[in-house]
């Protein structure tokens, strides 16, 4: 019996990425009363965002030309989502922001690994793939991975200082594609690639959203880091595994520093916000 060729994930924390142009010359000719009574709203919005038990945001200040602040939000359901960035279009700052990009995506788990030994489990009692017995142990196994890995399905914000977000996609050329490749290929491939991630699991914390059917790209990857170098260490050391090397292809990189809400008012003034202060 051959096994179904997609594997099993398991979705969290629904995720938006917001990046922004500040129109810093119009905040500059605003006079002081109104930039005070602007930032107050929205410090008031932003912390109390930072705190939320059913999902938290976190504003960062984007090096380069790609935009000038990026706001990630982590909610649990795409609603709320939603209405985080309603709240954040009806703040009087928002006057003075500019959208320059956006994107959409849902945590993921990809469950190579158990995949391969649900689907022989199942083969072995005799149930064909996506038969109503099939699919009720399928669900099964997945509700028993979804009680254990919640933390990692529902994650807070990340505390370290320094943000690498991307999208990808997995190739699908003339010669090689990622959705012909027979599955035990490809469970190898993303084990080996796995092992280089982990190497670097003391320095950067990786979360990983699908966003196939959401956006333009198949997934997006969040780096949090206290060292912006670890970024460019880890992936240019994963360009060399072969789920990279043949399979991947990149989006571009946003860099940030993290801006603690009650630090905002000092970044709009051209200031670095301290770290640790909050």
């Amino acid at each position: 019996m051959s096994f179904p060729p997609v594997p099993l994930t398991l979705e969290g924390a629904s995720v938006l990425h917001q990046m922004m142009r500040f129109r810093r010359c119009a905040w500059r000719a605003l006079a002081a009363p109104r930039q005070a009574e602007i930032l107050a709203q929205a410090l008031a919005l932003l912390a109390a965002m930072e705190q939320n038990e059913l999902g938290q945001s976190a504003v960062f200040s984007l090096f380069g030309h790609k935009g000038d602040l990026l706001f990630l939000h982590f909610r649990h359901s795409f609603e709320e989502l939603h209405r985080a960035e309603l709240e954040v279009a009806q703040l009087g700052l928002a006057e003075f922001l500019e959208p320059v990009s956006s994107y959409l995506s849902v945590v993921e788990l990809g469950l190579y690994e158990s995949s391969a030994r649900t689907y022989a489990a199942l083969a072995e009692k005799g149930l064909g793939p996506y038969t109503p017995e099939w699919n009720a142990e399928v669900e099964e196994t997945l509700a028993m991975h979804r009680k254990a890995m919640h933390p990692r399905l529902y994650p807070k914000m990340p505390s370290q200082r320094y943000l690498c977000f991307y999208p990808m996609n997995r190739r699908r050329g003339q010669d090689r594609n990622w959705y012909q490749a027979p599955i035990e290929e490809r469970r190898r491939m993303l084990r080996e690639h796995g092992l280089i991630g982990r190497r670097y699991g003391d320095e950067v914390q990786q979360i990983i959203s699908g966003s196939i059917g959401l956006d333009d790209w198949e997934w997006a990857v969040d780096l949090f880091a206290s060292d912006p170098v670890a970024f460019k260490k880890l992936i240019y050391e994963m360009r060399f595994d072969e789920a990279s090397a043949f399979y991947a292809d990149f989006g571009p990189f946003h860099v940030g520093l993290r801006c603690p809400a009650a630090q905002l008012g000092k970044l709009l003034a051209g200031e670095l916000p301290e770290w640790g202060s909050e």
